[in-house]
């Protein structure tokens, strides 16, 4: 039986639709902040898979528009400074927010989405329930569309495990593929787009550096 915020949640859900029916087309599929758009978007990928590489090109990309980014995650599991200031990232401009409850996390995020400051928000949610709240994420994909940013949840999970609910617009899941001679390309195989539909992929070379999950 549903109760009175399940049912408040799926009508606010529905608004969310119902927004992004009316948006403009999208432009065809890349790992780009100017195609995911505004929307709840997902990450995931296994040990040794490239999200943080993946999530740190959305932040390069958001902070040389001009707009601000910021990371909520838990302590003791964070990006490694160096590998992000040699890959053009501002760490002055990149407020992260470290909380151990994963309550208190999806709290922090709400109200930083519902502040409309940031361009890019980054929710680490590597250790944490497979799944939010649908409450959880009718808010954050609401505010997503409101302020016009992208709300970007890290996960870590296999591509047959499903995504973290029926409001992310778009998830991908994270692979590295060796190369040679200590390259590697970090590729995002999407699983879920519900505005150009799944199957596409995306990947940048690089060359290994450590610290980078």
């Amino acid at each position: 039986m549903k109760t009175v915020a399940d049912l408040r949640a799926i009508a606010s859900g529905s608004r969310a639709w119902a927004q992004r029916s009316r948006m403009p087309s999208p432009a065809p599929g890349r790992w780009t902040r100017a195609a995911l758009g505004s929307c709840l978007a997902e990450l995931s990928g296994g040990a040794g898979a490239p999200s943080l590489t993946l999530a740190c090109r959305l932040v390069r990309e958001v902070q040389q528009q001009g707009e601000p980014v910021a990371w909520v995650t838990r302590p003791g599991s964070v990006f490694y400074p160096p590998d992000l200031a040699d890959g053009g990232i501002d760490l002055a401009a990149l407020p992260v927010i470290r909380l151990d409850d994963a309550r208190d996390r999806l709290r922090a995020a709400d109200q930083l989405a519902r502040s409309g400051a940031f361009g890019l928000l980054v929710l680490d949610l590597v250790e944490d329930d497979p799944c939010l709240p649908l409450a959880v994420q009718s808010r954050l994909s609401e505010q997503a569309i409101a302020h016009g940013a992208l709300v970007l949840c890290l996960t870590m999970k296999t591509e047959r495990q499903p995504s973290l609910g029926s409001l992310v617009t778009v998830r991908g899941q994270a692979r590295r593929i060796r190369r040679g001679d200590g390259r590697y390309a970090c590729r995002v195989e999407v699983l879920k787009d519900k505005r150009r539909g799944p199957g596409w992929t995306d990947e940048e070379h690089r060359r290994g550096p450590d610290g980078v999950r």
